[in-house]
This record gives C-alpha cells, structure tokens and sequence, in this order.
C-alpha cells in the first residue's frame, strides 16, 4: 500500500511539473519588465505635471505684470518675428531659459 502510495505522489508531482510557481524567475521576469515600464511612465507623468505646475505658479506670479505686451509689440515693430534668425535669438534667451529654470 506504501508503494502505491508513493507512486501516486510520484505521479501527481510529474504532473505539476509544467506549472509554473508564481516564484519562479520565469513568472517574475514579464512582470518585472512591465513594472519597470509602468514606474517609468509614472515618473515621466509625475515629472510633466511638475513641469506644468511650476510654469503656471510663473506666468500667475504676477498678473498685473504686462511688459509681455510691450515685448510683442516690439517684436512686430521691428519686422515679422517669425524669421528663422529672430526665433534663434529667443531660444538662446538666458534670461527666459533661467526664469523656466532650464539653466542655473
């Protein structure tokens, strides 16, 4: 009876071979990986919304500042801003580029 016995276990555990333990490296590695790319995503999101609220605390700091109004007039006095050479000069703006706090 013994016998029979152990070879039913024998049997039963051949059987369960093919299952795979949520412990295994092969089970955890596709979850690792989406893990991984969901963490990534999150932090991009969380950076984004940073991003965001750190530019709208900018533009509101001070609503009663209109010197943007003259800075645009200018620019339209001077000719079409949209010139490949005058867009140039606003994106190597070191004062913009510090108060978006992109450079130090």
């Amino acid at each position: 009876m013994f016998k029979k016995l152990a070879l039913q276990l024998k049997l039963a555990n051949e059987k369960n071979k093919n299952i795979t333990s949520p412990f295994s490296e092969e089970f955890l590695q596709p979850k690792n990986e989406f893990l991984k790319g969901l963490s990534k995503k999150a932090v991009e999101l969380y950076e984004k919304q940073k991003d965001i609220k750190k530019f709208t605390k900018l533009v509101l700091s001070d609503p009663e500042n209109l010197s943007h109004n003259k800075y645009v007039d200018e620019l339209f006095e001077n000719g079409d801003p949209f010139v490949d050479d005058k867009l140039a000069h606003l994106a190597d703006n070191k004062k913009l580029l510090k108060d978006l706090g992109l450079i130090d």
